[in-house]
């Protein structure tokens, strides 16, 4: 994909609501990467510096694309600028150092105590040298406690947050989200923070630290589960696809395809029973309330099940939704990329050779979206120093150093 074909796409956007935002970001893999995504996305300037191996995702595949980056890394670094930069050698830290120059973001996944090991810690030295800065860090557990320091990945954090625990079924046992939503969540919950802590700057003209682990948004993620918990004592169990709360809330099986339905409460049961000829169901003792349809949630399936069996479940879907009945089919990855409604919301994002879920955030008056594609290591090494102040001969002597890394070291 050339530049060009980037730029002319990026051009059909506003500058976005965050234009005039720098961010320096010196995350990897996915948590801080989809914060810094959802950022770019919004017009914020963010310059992604990579350790001399570049960010471990773009060998996470395959797929790979032309340049040989894995989609894992393409599908969360669109809109940013790469620059290879070692921060092992006390020269990268000075480039860093410069570079925080007139920052507004500073995020990074480093382990609790990098920054500070290598004099670079927020409250000794960054919020001295830069009082307006904000530092995010993202970790697994944070850097104290009884699990501070220790390392956190998306899969063990849905086991240790009880995430796993309340997924899959009672047959299948504690079963991993089949989307890393601890790290993805863990991404949102940063860019709120960010976007908090620079609405409070605006008040006192002073940055702050963030401190984000994906421990605790990972709990955070654990409604209505933690919640019945905290009201009856009881621990939670697997429910599979019902609700743990509601009933009709599950999957269904029909002639063509499988759906989902969902009653929210009494009046809407009995318009979805009305609405399939099975009036009398609502009045059954076993279905008449939302707390009888919970406890009695097997027998409803059965009745459910043997109403939906030779419908076209696209066709009824499509017929309960315009009666204001929530249902649809269950669709794979594919089919909702291709759906008609996905493309009406511009939800597929294209550059060239380059696809991607676009930006689910739709502003009036400053959309944003995809700009540019995810940038090959180091592509924009050069031209960022040379915004910044940095000298021809400076940049060369990086270069010559092994300061700023041409190409990725294996």
């Amino acid at each position: 994909m050339d530049d060009n074909a980037a730029i002319e796409t990026g051009a059909r956007l506003s500058p976005g609501a965050l234009a005039g935002l720098r961010v320096v970001d010196l995350t990897r893999v996915l948590g801080g990467p989809y914060c810094t995504m959802v950022l770019s996305d919004h017009g914020a300037e963010v310059i992604k510096l990579e350790p001399p191996q570049g960010d471990e995702v773009r060998d996470w595949g395959p797929p790979f694309n032309a340049d040989g980056d894995a989609s894992y890394f393409v599908g969360v670094n669109r809109n940013k600028r790469s620059v290879g930069l070692d921060l092992s050698k006390p020269a990268g830290r000075e480039v860093l150092m410069r570079l925080l120059d007139g920052a507004d973001v500073l995020i990074e996944n480093f382990k609790p105590g990098s920054m500070e090991k290598w004099g670079l810690g927020y409250e000794a030295v960054l919020s001295q040298r830069f009082p307006r800065l904000i530092h995010c860090r993202v970790s697994g557990f944070g850097g104290e406690g009884p699990l501070g320091g220790f390392p956190g990945y998306d899969a063990v954090l849905q086991a240790m947050v009880g995430l796993m625990s309340i997924n899959g079924t009672e047959d299948s046992g504690p079963t991993r989200l089949g989307n890393p939503i601890v790290d993805i969540a863990t991404g949102l919950f940063s860019t709120i923070a960010i976007l908090m802590a620079l609405h409070e700057r605006e008040k006192s003209g002073r940055g702050q630290y963030c401190d984000m682990t994906l421990h605790d948004c990972g709990m955070a993620l654990l409604h209505p589960h933690a919640a019945n918990y905290f009201l009856s004592g009881k621990r939670p169990k697997a429910t599979g696809n019902p609700h743990p709360n509601l009933a009709p809330y599950s999957k269904f099986t029909t002639r063509t395809c499988e759906i989902f339905v969902a009653a929210g409460n009494d009046p809407a049961f009995r318009k979805f029973c009305d609405f399939l000829g099975i009036p009398e169901v609502a009045k059954d003792p076993r279905f008449a309330t939302n707390g009888e349809r919970v406890v009695n949630k097997a027998a409803l399936g059965e009745v459910l099940n043997a109403r939906f069996a030779d419908e076209d479940g696209h066709e009824l879907t499509r017929r309960m939704l315009a009666a204001g009945l929530p249902a649809g089919p269950v669709l794979h990855v594919d089919e909702a990329m291709a759906a008609a409604h996905t493309a009406h919301r511009n939800m597929v994002a294209e550059i060239g050779d380059f696809r991607a879920v676009n930006t689910p955030i739709k502003l009036s008056r400053t959309p944003g979206g995809a700009r540019t594609a995810p940038p090959r290591f180091n592509q924009h090494g050069r031209d960022v120093l040379a915004a910044r102040g940095f000298t021809e001969a400076e940049i060369a002597a990086l270069e010559n150093d092994g300061v700023i890394v041409g190409a990725r070291k294996k």
